[in-house]
């Protein structure tokens, strides 16, 4: 009897068991937002349809289709991909994510799905550069936060090179073309397809071994997600369609791009307009809404700064000196990551912040420090007698302050506060830091794909100064006007 009860009670565990790994198994949301890189050929970068491929792509939607979840994909560049799944915006990230186990403090891995191999490139025909020894007194080449990095480094005192790190391939790549870098390690995948696409590289050191990418979500988070990765991998393995997505990008046949001839200025505005109309779209639009919002913040704490009131002055300051002393970057990644991370530990949940809302608060912030100082400029430079005068006739402050000082305050302020906006249009671009697909970033993720950066940086630097050159010739009409 007893016997028979204790292996219904070790069948009935048995059952339990399976059940929960079962459960855990199951999507416990609608939707998965997975974060990627935007510039890492072949793994995941726009092909010359605008369309996302790459192997990491293909396998997620290969994994997602045979274990029944839905996933949506925002490709959002290395480092912020790995930004938004520590601070929740993401549920997960697939990037070419070397496993390590540093990373292995913050993200849970999935099982390797690529083992990542990187390698010395240099120019084509270059002859001195046969080995690492020979890498001597040479400057080295290497993207920041990755396993080549970490490598490169460590070995840095051994072999006696210098080491230059990059934000991006694309920049390291033509580093290596005007001859300020001798040569980069990049994962192998990569070169090779850059060498597909007409890069003049090659490679003349033998490959290392840097350790295997894995899919990754924040620790502790999702472990669902974990588990049907593991088991859609085992069965596209199986059933080799893991195979078929690595040889679609890795094979000789790897060029996808060469179906539209992007090697001339015209073809890449012919091929890439909407998509470079889009991105100007999102920078004008950031511009305009930010700059309005920094115009009615600026005027009023440029007010306080010239009011009678000493606290009104006194916090003023406080504030003027707080935001002007924090890079833009920095404050647009505080207000992105860091804001939403505070909230979480208060309340412990999480909220993640719209990329363009924190876009539009930082710029905010940023230029209506720099009005405030403009209004208070242009306020004391009307005289003081003018103030004294008004007074005297028993007209208030206030009323003081609107018919007489202010009418004059504006006209002398036009041309500061024009160029503010100008600077602010230019300081869209610092906004792709925390993953916004404005001007530049398009700009990145066009060459990610055509490798044609002299040409494309080029025509967003037209596009640039013939918006900053019709709104400086409005701003000269206006002033006219206004004298």
């Amino acid at each position: 009897m007893k016997k028979n009860l204790l292996m219904l009670f070790t069948l009935f565990i048995a059952l339990f068991t399976i059940t929960s790994v079962k459960a855990d198994d199951k999507p416990v949301k609608n939707n998965y937002r997975i974060a990627s890189d935007s510039l890492f050929a072949p793994f995941e970068f726009q092909n010359s349809e605008k369309k996302y491929v790459g192997i990491d792509v293909d396998l997620l939607n290969a994994i997602a289709k045979t274990e029944k979840f839905n996933i949506s994909m925002d490709f959002v560049g290395f480092q912020t991909a790995v930004d938004q799944t520590q601070a929740g915006h993401a549920d997960g990230m697939i990037a070419g994510m070397s496993i390590t186990d540093e990373r292995k403090n913050v993200f849970d891995f999935s099982d390797p799905y690529f083992t990542a191999n990187a390698t010395i490139a240099v120019k084509k025909g270059t002859k001195n550069i046969t080995s690492y020894k020979s890498l001597k007194d040479k400057t080295v080449g290497v993207k920041n936060g990755t396993a080549s990095q970490e490598f490169i480094t460590k070995n840095k005192d051994k072999y006696g090179y210098k080491v230059k790190v990059f934000d991006a391939a694309d920049t390291m790549y033509a580093s290596l073309g005007t001859g300020s870098i001798d040569a980069f390690m990049d994962d192998e995948p990569v070169v090779k397809y850059a060498i597909l696409q007409g890069q003049k590289f090659e490679t003349p050191i033998k490959p290392e071994k840097i350790g295997e990418y894995g899919f990754a979500v924040k620790k502790g988070t999702n472990p669902e997600l974990i588990s049907m990765f593991n088991a859609g991998l085992a069965k596209i393995k199986a059933n080799g369609k893991y195979d078929k997505i690595v040889a679609k990008y890795m094979g000789n046949e790897a060029s996808d791009d060469k179906k539209v001839d992007e090697s001339t200025m015209i073809g890449i505005i012919k091929n890439n307009w909407e998509q470079l109309a889009s991105g100007l779209g999102y920078t004008i639009a950031l511009t305009l809404i930010s700059f309005v919002l920094a115009l009615i913040v600026g005027i009023i704490f440029g007010l306080f700064s010239v009011s009678p009131s000493k606290f009104l002055r006194g916090f003023t300051k406080v504030y003027v000196d707080l935001v002007r002393g924090v890079p833009l970057m920095v404050l647009a990644i505080f207000i992105f990551y860091g804001i939403p991370n505070l909230i979480e530990s208060i309340t412990g949940h999480t909220s993640p912040l719209n990329d363009f809302a924190a876009g539009v608060i930082a710029l905010t912030l940023n230029a209506s420090a720099y009005i405030a100082e403009i209004v208070r400029g242009g306020v004391n430079s009307v005289p003081t007698g003018q103030m004294e005068a008004s007074r005297s006739l028993g007209v208030s402050y206030v009323k003081t302050m609107q018919r007489v000082i202010l009418p004059q305050a504006v006209k002398i302020t036009i041309p500061s506060l024009v160029n503010q906006f100008i600077i602010s249009l230019k300081d869209t671009t610092i906004i792709s830091a925390i993953g916004l697909i404005e001007l530049l970033q398009t700009g990145k993720i066009i060459v990610a794909r055509n490798f044609q950066s002299f040409k494309v940086y080029g025509l967003i630097a037209i596009i640039y100064l013939i918006v900053i050159l019709a709104l400086t010739i409005f701003a000269r009409r206006l002033e006219r006007n206004m004298k």
